[in-house]
C-alpha cells in the first residue's frame, strides 16, 4: 500500500495514550446533574452516569462480508460494525452528555476478519514506518475510555499486541496478565477516570480489566515463559479494594471471560475460563461487569454478591459490534460520599442505525486494500466444494484441509528420524456455509473455508491415543437409536459442543456408531487396511489451538511436539492451491469415515 495512503498517529495522539495509563485521572471539564430543590429543603445530590461497553469486536469495522465479498446479513437482521457502533455511541453521548459517558470493550479487537490479518502478516503494522492498525484509528476516533485484553490480542505475538497497543489513545488493561518473572501486571491493571458534579464533590469511577486464563493454553507458543494468566476471581479480590481504597465511587469489571462458569479446556488449567459470574458472586465492591468472550447476547444479568448481598449487574453485548450495551448508573451524595443507588442494564442494536460517514471515510482506503486482496485469483476449481454437509458426511473440502495439512508436515519432517512414521491430519468443519465455486479461487474463497489463524504442529501420538481422541471426537453427535429418524440440524452439537470442536482424522478408516454410547461409538477403525495397532506410532498434524488443549481432547496437548510454525494453515492452504494452479478432488478427497448404526450407514 503505498505510503501517501497510510494514516499515522499524530503526536499528540501518541501522547494521548502514554497519558491513559493505570492509575491516570481523567477529568473532564463538563458539569452535570444539578440539584434539585424541594419545598422543606434541599434533597441529596444526585448523579447519573451511562456506561457503554462493545465486546469480541474481532476485526469488524464495517456491515461487510469480506468471504462474500458482499454486506453482511443473516436471518435475524443483524448488522455490524464499528462504524454502525459510532452512531449509537454518538447518540447516546449527546442524550446524556459526553461529559457524563464512559466507552469500554471487554476485548478480542485485532483478530477476525481480513482486515485484522492483512495489517498483521500482509502490511503488518511492526515493519518499519508500517500502517496504523485499523482498528486502532477506528477506535481512537470513536473515543473509548480503556479496553479489555482478549485471549486473541495474543494470537499474533506479543510484539503485534505491544505495537497496537502503542497506536490506541487508550489503555489496553489487563490485571491478571502478569510479567512471568516479576509476577507484576506486565499490562495496566485499571483505569481511573473523574466525573465533575455542580456543587458537589467529583465521581471516581474505576474500571478494572481481567483477561482469560486461556491464553496460557491457547496461544502458549507466545506467551510460555514471559507471560502468566491466574484466574479473575482471586485477581479481581487483590484489585477492588486497591481502588475503592484510592477513592473509587463506582467500580467497574471489563470481563474477557463468559458468565457460565464453564471451561472448554477441562482440567488443564486451575482457573475457570468463563468466570464473570463468580466475580460478581464472590468479590465485593463490584457494581457492574462487561462481559466478553462468550460471544451470548445478555442484555442484563443479575447476580447477587454472597458476601454483602448486593446486586451486581452483567451485560454481555453481542459480539462483531451487533451491540452496544448500556449501564445506566444513579448514584446519591449522602453522609460525606457517593454511593450507587442503582445500576440497570440495556442493549441497542446496531441494525437500527445507519454507518458513521467519519469512521466509514477514515478507513475506506484500508477497507478497499483488504477487498483487492481477498479477491485475487489464486486458482481453478474442477467442481463446486461445500460445507454444508460437513458436519455429518465426510465432505471432500475438508480433506483439502487435511491434504494440505499432511503435506507441509512430511515436507517438514523430511530428513528427520521421524521420516518414515505415517501422517495423520485433524480438521474441523468450522463453517456450516462456506463453498469454493466452480472455476476461479480466491483467496476469499480459502479463506472462508479456514476462518480462524492457527497454525500448524506436529505431535507424536500412538494408535491407542488415537482411538481416544476419535471417541472423545464422536462425541459431538446425538445418541440416535437404529430405528428411529434422522434429522441433521438435531444429530450433532450434543452437550452443546460447537462445530469447531468435531474432528475428522484423515489417513485412517472409521465408522462413528450413533446409536452406541458416547465412549463406545468408534467401530472398524484400520490403517492401511488392517486393523489399528494401537503401539503403533503416527505424527498427527494438528493445529495450534487443539495442540495446545483447546477444547480439551485427550492426549494431544501433553504428546511430544515434533515441530511447530507460525504460518498460518489458511496461508497453507492459498500457497498449495497456488502451487498446483487446480483444484481437484481427485488429488485430494476419500472417504475415511461414515456414521452408521448397528454397522448400518445412516446416509
Amino acid at each position: 500500500m503505498p505510503l501517501n495512503r497510510r494514516k499515522f498517529l499524530k503526536k499528540s495522539a501518541v501522547t494521548g495514550a502514554g497519558v491513559a495509563l493505570a492509575g491516570a485521572v481523567v477529568a473532564p471539564s463538563a458539569q452535570a446533574a444539578e440539584a434539585v430543590v424541594a419545598k422543606g429543603g434541599r434533597k441529596p445530590k444526585r448523579y447519573s452516569l451511562t456506561v457503554m461497553g462493545t465486546t469480541d469486536l474481532h476485526g469488524h469495522i464495517f456491515n461487510w462480508d469480506y468471504f462474500k465479498d458482499a454486506e453482511y446479513k443473516d436471518a435475524a437482521g443483524n448488522a455490524q460494525g464499528l462504524a454502525r457502533i459510532s452512531t449509537l455511541v454518538n447518540a447516546v453521548r449527546k442524550e446524556k452528555g459526553r461529559c457524563n459517558t464512559l466507552l469500554l470493550d471487554a476485548g478480542d479487537t485485532i483478530q477476525g476478519t481480513p482486515l485484522t490479518y492483512y495489517y498483521a502478516k500482509v502490511d503488518p503494522i511492526t515493519a518499519k514506518g508500517g500502517p496504523v492498525h485499523p482498528m486502532a484509528q477506528a477506535m481512537n476516533a470513536i473515543g473509548y475510555d480503556a479496553v479489555a485484553l482478549g485471549n486473541h490480542e495474543f494470537n499474533y505475538g506479543i510484539e503485534t499486541l505491544r505495537k497496537f497497543e502503542s497506536q490506541c489513545r487508550f489503555p489496553l488493561l489487563g490485571a491478571n496478565a502478569l510479567d512471568a518473572k516479576t509476577l507484576k501486571p506486565a499490562f495496566p491493571p485499571y483505569f481511573m477516570k473523574t466525573f465533575h458534579v455542580k456543587g458537589a464533590p467529583p465521581v471516581k469511577v474505576a474500571v478494572l480489566g481481567l483477561t482469560n486464563p486461556g491464553i496460557a493454553i491457547w496461544d502458549k507458543a507466545y506467551v510460555q515463559g514471559k507471560l502468566t494468566f491466574p484466574g479473575l476471581e482471586e485477581q479481581a479480590a487483590k484489585w477492588v479494594p486497591k481502588l475503592r481504597s484510592m477513592g473509587a465511587d463506582v467500580v467497574v469489571v471489563s470481563a474477557h471471560s463468559g458468565s457460565s462458569g464453564t471451561s472448554s479446556y477441562g482440567d488443564q488449567l486451575p482457573y475457570v475460563e468463563n468466570s464473570a459470574g463468580l466475580v460478581a458472586q464472590q468479590v465485593p465492591g463490584i457494581d457492574a461487569i462487561l462481559v466478553g468472550h462468550a460471544h451470548v447476547e445478555i442484555p442484563e444479568l443479575k447476580v447477587t454478591n454472597t458476601k454483602t448481598g448486593k446486586t451486581v449487574v452483567l451485560s454481555e453485548p453481542l459480539a462483531y459490534a451487533e451491540r452496544l450495551s448500556l449501564f445506566d448508573f444513579e448514584l446519591v451524595f449522602e453522609k460525606g460520599r457517593w454511593t450507587v443507588e442503582s445500576v440497570s442494564a440495556s442493549v441497542r442494536n446496531s441494525n437500527s442505525v445507519a454507518d458513521d460517514p467519519k469512521i466509514t471515510k477514515l478507513l475506506k482506503d484500508e477497507h478497499d486494500v483488504v477487498v483487492a486482496y481477498v479477491n485475487q485469483v489464486v486458482g481453478t476449481a474442477t467442481q463446486t466444494l461445500t460445507t454444508v454437509e460437513a458436519r455429518y458426511k465426510d465432505a471432500p473440502i475438508i480433506d483439502l484441509i487435511t491434504k494440505v495439512q499432511e503435506d507441509v508436515v512430511k515436507a517438514a519432517l523430511a530428513g528427520t528420524e521421524y521420516a518414515s512414521l505415517p501422517v495423520l491430519s485433524q480438521a474441523s468443519p468450522f463453517s456450516r456455509t462456506s463453498e469454493i465455486p466452480a472455476g476461479d479461487v480466491t483467496i476469499r474463497d480459502l479463506s472462508s473455508l479456514y476462518v480462524y489463524d492457527n497454525t500448524l504442529v506436529a505431535k507424536l501420538m500412538t494408535g491407542a491415543q488415537v482411538r481416544a481422541y476419535l471417541e472423545y471426537s464422536a462425541q459431538y453427535f446425538v445418541q440416535t437409536a437404529a430405528g428411529a429418524a434422522v434429522d441433521v440440524e438435531k444429530l450433532t452439537n450434543a452437550g452443546n459442543r460447537p462445530d469447531y470442536n468435531y474432528d475428522y482424522v484423515s489417513g485412517l478408516v472409521y465408522d462413528i456408531d450413533i446409536a452406541q454410547a458416547a465412549g463406545s461409538r468408534i467401530k472398524n477403525l484400520s490403517y492401511n487396511g488392517v486393523a489399528l495397532d494401537d503401539a503403533q506410532q503416527f505424527v498427527f498434524a494438528v493445529n495450534n489451538y487443539r495442540a495446545n488443549g483447546g477444547g480439551a481432547f485427550p492426549h494431544v496437548a501433553s504428546a511430544k511436539e515434533l515441530w511447530a510454525e507460525s504460518t498460518e494453515i489458511r496461508t497453507r492452504i492459498a500457497e498449495w492451491v497456488t502451487a498446483k494452479g487446480s483444484l481437484d478432488p481427485k488429488e485430494f478427497a476419500s472417504v475415511d469415515w461414515k456414521l452408521t448404526r448397528e454397522g448400518t450407514p445412516v446416509f
